[in-house]
């Protein structure tokens, strides 16, 4: 099947899918390949023509945000001349709408890794306790279910390479399934809301709470901040912080949770609504700017 892109609201599936938000992607020849609730899907871009196979047109617009109107979202959050040059860049990079359920082990397992190996943990979580599936020749696993990973030996976790996540991934399967936690109702919810219900689970902290706010919730507003996202408010955003504060975390190597919330506050007051967007192309940028 094929969707045609609207140029005046630009897509672009390679940077979307390369600038670090989801995990479980990989291309092969001109074709990208993921496992999206239980089907392998497979998609090309050329030009301004989006092809793909085994799913529907409605869920391939919703999962790239191609609902989102590009334009006026840019309008809102082109506040200064260096987000300016990151969203003239990456232009066409969009939000994806994860599984909350993947978006928040992934996440778990994310923490103070990076993106090789994260994708070689959550490689390894599938092919243990998912489904295989066969297509075109190919392996590929089903992010495992919660019923699945609930139910799991720390021991089995562990050898998928989790090291110390092993018990917040055990602890937060069995309280979500226990529990029979609705993630949809966090939509719902306010920011802060939904924010407060998600940092009850064992390892979601501030950062990881976020990501999932923004990358499987629709939560548009929230900014996570990482180390790039540090580096990027020190570099070009500081004088909008008192000299002793940027001072104070410019020598340290992690945030505490009072620091997180001050950059977290800024980043949602100054670029507004949109700003989970502002924060993905400024990350992004500073990455491929190193």
């Amino acid at each position: 099947m094929k969707i045609w892109l609207n140029p005046s609201c630009p897509f672009d599936l390679d940077v979307t899918l390369c600038c670090g938000q989801v995990f479980r992607w990989d291309k092969h020849g001109e074709w990208w390949y993921g496992v999206v609730e239980g089907k392998v899907l497979k998609l090309r871009q050329i030009g301004n023509e989006l092809e793909f196979e085994n799913a529907d047109v409605d869920f391939v617009k919703n999962y790239f945000g191609l609902n989102d109107d590009l334009p006026y979202i840019f309008s809102k959050i082109s506040k200064d001349e260096h987000m300016k040059q990151a969203v003239e860049i990456f232009k066409g990079l969009r939000i994806i709408r994860q599984n909350p359920w993947e978006c928040l082990v992934s996440y778990i397992c994310a923490t103070y890794k990076n993106i090789s190996a994260i994708k070689q943990i959550l490689f390894n979580l599938s092919k243990k306790f998912g489904e295989e599936i066969r297509f075109e020749g190919q392996k590929f696993y089903t992010f495992p279910t919660l019923e699945r990973l609930a139910k799991a030996a720390t021991q089995e976790l562990a050898h998928c390479g989790l090291g110390y996540r092993v018990n917040y991934v055990a602890e937060t399967a069995k309280l979500v399934h226990k529990n029979h936690f609705d993630f949809e109702s966090l939509r719902k919810m306010s920011y802060e809301e939904a924010k407060n219900e998600l940092l009850k689970f064992k390892g979601v902290g501030l950062k990881v709470a976020d990501c999932v706010l923004l990358f499987a919730l629709g939560k548009l507003e929230a900014f996570p901040v990482d180390v790039w996202i540090k580096r990027v408010i020190l570099k070009y955003y500081a004088n909008h912080f008192p000299k002793e504060f940027v001072r104070k975390i410019s020598g340290k190597k992690s945030l505490s949770k009072t620091e997180y919330k001050e950059l977290n506050l800024f980043g949602r007051k100054y670029f507004g609504e949109y700003a989970g967007y502002a924060q993905e192309y400024l990350y992004h940028y500073e990455r491929t700017r190193v």
